[in-house]
């Protein structure tokens, strides 16, 4: 049985938020921030603990966006992503050693933990989508 594991995908001023890992299995690795779901906790309130415990800041959950099944050497994981949104706070990096406010186009340049890499490459085609859609003067920048 696959362990559930949140991730937010935190998006202000046109940019998501990633975060690259200090230690563990994955140390090195960029990821969307997150963690494991504690007993009773639904999937919003892991979302909000775990970025308020790992940064320092808030966040409101809007929806679930895509879940990736991910096989590593330490274990089965079901990779649950939430779009969210920031709302206050200063980042503190508690258990990461760098963020970075990325565009969208521009998570894929990242070397990301592999389960991380279905949701960016999503992410992306929704940018690519978006940017398409906007209007007749949405030619090249």
């Amino acid at each position: 049985m696959p362990i559930p594991v949140m991730a937010a995908i935190i998006q202000h001023n046109g940019r998501i938020l990633l975060c690259q890992r200090k230690t563990g299995a994955l140390a090195g690795k960029w990821e969307f921030p997150g963690g494991k779901l504690e007993n009773g906790e639904s999937p919003e309130e892991c979302l909000v603990r775990e970025v308020r415990e790992e940064l320092g800041v808030e966040i409101a959950v809007e929806r679930i966006y895509k879940a990736v099944n991910m096989h590593y050497n330490h274990g089965d994981f079901l990779l649950l992503s939430y779009l969210t949104r920031y709302v206050s706070g200063e980042i503190t990096l508690m258990v990461h050693q760098d963020y970075a406010w990325v565009e969208p186009q521009r998570l894929i340049d990242y070397d990301l933990a592999s389960a991380n890499v279905p949701i960016a490459l999503s992410l992306i085609e929704d940018a690519d989508a978006a940017r398409a859609g906007v209007g007749s003067n949405s030619g090249p920048h």
